[in-house]
């Protein structure tokens, strides 16, 4: 008998025998138990993830001689021929070479005759995306109301080039990309059978390898097999197929960011010497910066996919990286990636990104010199800038432009219900009840409250919400005006980190929640011009800038 290779020999027989596609085994066992049969079935997913095998193995449940069942005998002739992929009843296309019109006419005219063996005549037509448009209009109006004796399954990897008009008239099913744990423990479930000794380590690198393709990992242990013989070890993967150990990615990641040029290159040199593909480790090098990305959002959300001592080192890394900084690097190699695909010395623009990685990682970013010029000061935060101080001072009504003459007076707004913990109410009043007050002169004092919380680092917010004119509440909103001057400042406090933030603010304050409404208004002058025209230069008499000026020694050109 001639040798069988493993995706052939190990090719699921059973709903039970799917790996990683519960969602639709359980659906299909459900639909089958139930006799709520569909008249046509549509399978997408990536390469090597189980289509076809789902289709053939739907197809034996419909037509065992104990059927319709969940659980084919695999043993009788239709489930024998099913499975040999020489049933009469089962007519397996080829979407890719059978996509004229001519091959779907011929298709129309066979599935009046009924089934030679079985209860089902089942037509299996794989790439269907390749039909021709002509050739899906042909199949539409079979598609919609076939015989009772016909059923189609379709598969694709295309799935958006299906026309939708095909789409519509079937019960589609997504199989996802399968996690590489489960795709590690099905090799090793192949190598018990065959007697072949793989190390946890070596399967783990070929599941890794596979992408989520379990037809892909039992080629390549297959190859392995061939190469190694009955003992297969994780330097024979890295060796055979030119992967990169996850243990080197990671020390190359941990290398970075500690800042250590001269170690991160000569990893870099060492892989390159010993035939290692440079695109692959850069793509597994965003791998692992993607999967420490999401391990600092939700650790558990790697337990299927990642290795338990990569997740050590995952959880080490997290210490050395801030999420900003992390998505910067990630985005500066994407970049050099995409340059790598068209250069023909890789190997350069990976030691520049490594560089370039490395020097932006120690460089200081704006909120970071801000903290340490209030740390420089001694009492461990900085003053606020001028602007920040008139405004706490002394909050004040919106001021109207010179000369705007008939601008319409503010209507009297009506009492508000707020419970107010602001600087001048009584804790008895926001604990005990919610009193009638005065929406205007509340506003002006939740505001003073909230321009004294915001503190010294966030000095972009602070000086955006001293530029802010107080127009009062309208229910739960809190509304600010800004001069058309000072839209910038509006346009850096609306931004949706810095909205949530002053709304939380608030929220602390007066214990209610609060939307922020933020307007630009003609008749509103900056808060900053009687300044400004009194010294040109006053921003420079600004502790912060003062500090910055002493501290790198610059000077300011105007």
């Amino acid at each position: 008998m001639s040798y069988e290779v493993f995706a052939r020999k190990y090719r699921p027989q059973t709903f039970d025998d799917l790996v990683g596609q519960t969602h639709v085994s359980r659906t299909l066992k459900n639909a089958v138990a139930q006799n709520r049969l569909a008249h046509a079935y549509l399978f997408v997913g990536p390469r090597g993830v189980g289509k076809t095998s789902t289709a053939r193995i739907l197809a034996k449940s419909l037509n065992c001689i104990k059927g319709p069942t969940i659980t084919p005998c695999g043993v009788c002739d239709n489930c024998r021929e099913i499975a040999g992929g020489n049933s009469l009843d089962v007519i397996e296309i080829d979407g890719a070479s059978n996509n004229s019109v001519e091959d779907v006419r011929q298709l129309r005219e066979n599935v009046r005759y009924a089934p030679a063996k079985g209860r089902y005549k089942i037509y299996l037509i794989d790439e269907v995306h390749m039909l021709s448009p002509a050739a899906f209009n042909a199949l539409l109006k079979t598609l919609e109301e076939p015989p009772e004796h016909v059923k189609f399954i379709f598969a694709t990897t295309e799935p958006q080039k299906v026309l939708a008009t095909i789409l519509s008239r079937c019960q589609r099913f997504d199989l996802h990309r399968i996690p590489a744990n489960l795709i590690a423990e099905h090799l090793q479930f192949i190598a018990k059978k065959e007697k072949i000794t793989l190390e946890p380590a070596a399967a783990h690198s070929i599941a890794r390898g596979a992408e989520g393709g379990l037809r892909d990992a039992e080629s390549m242990l297959d190859q392995l097999v061939a190469f190694c013989g009955e003992k297969i070890t994780q330097s024979d993967v890295l060796n055979v197929f030119g992967f990169t150990s996850e243990q080197t990615v990671s020390d190359l990641t941990g290398r970075m960011l500690r800042g250590e040029t001269p170690e991160a290159i000569g990893l870099l040199h060492e892989q390159c010497e010993a035939g290692k593909d440079m695109m692959r480790l850069m793509g597994d090098l965003i791998a692992y910066l993607r999967d420490l990305l999401v391990f600092k959002a939700k650790p558990d959300a790697l337990n299927e996919d990642v290795h338990p001592e990569v997740q050590k080192s995952l959880a080490a890394h997290t210490e050395l990286i801030s999420t900003d900084r992390l998505l910067e690097l990630i985005d500066q190699f994407a970049v050099a990636e995409g340059r790598m695909k068209w250069a023909p010395n890789k190997k350069l623009h990976f030691e520049v990104a490594i560089i370039k990685a490395i020097q932006s990682l120690g460089q200081a970013t704006l909120d970071e010199v801000i903290a340490k010029l209030g740390e420089l000061r001694g009492d461990g935060s900085a003053s606020p800038p001028a602007s920040a101080h008139v405004a706490a001072s002394k909050p004040e009504a919106p001021r109207m432009r010179p000369g705007a003459a008939g601008a319409a007076p503010r209507p009297k707004p009506t009492p508000q219900t707020v419970g107010v913990a602001a600087p001048g109410y009584s804790k008895t009043h926001v604990e005990d009840k919610a009193r009638m007050v005065d929406p205007e002169l509340d506003s002006e004092k939740i505001w003073h409250a909230v321009l004294g919380k915001i503190p010294p680092q966030k000095a972009f917010v602070r000086n955006s919400a001293s530029a802010a004119h107080v127009l009062g509440i309208d229910g739960r909103n809190f509304k600010l005006g800004f001069a058309p001057g000072d839209k910038a400042m509006m346009d850096i406090l609306g931004t949706q980190a810095n909205r949530k933030f002053v709304e939380t603010l608030l929220h602390e304050i007066t214990g209610n929640d609060w939307v922020l409404k933020l307007t630009v208004n003609e008749e509103l002058v900056p808060k900053h011009t009687a300044a400004a025209d009194d010294s040109p230069n006053n921003f420079k008499n600004e502790p912060l800038i003062k500090e910055a000026i002493e501290l790198f020694n610059a000077r300011v050109r105007t």
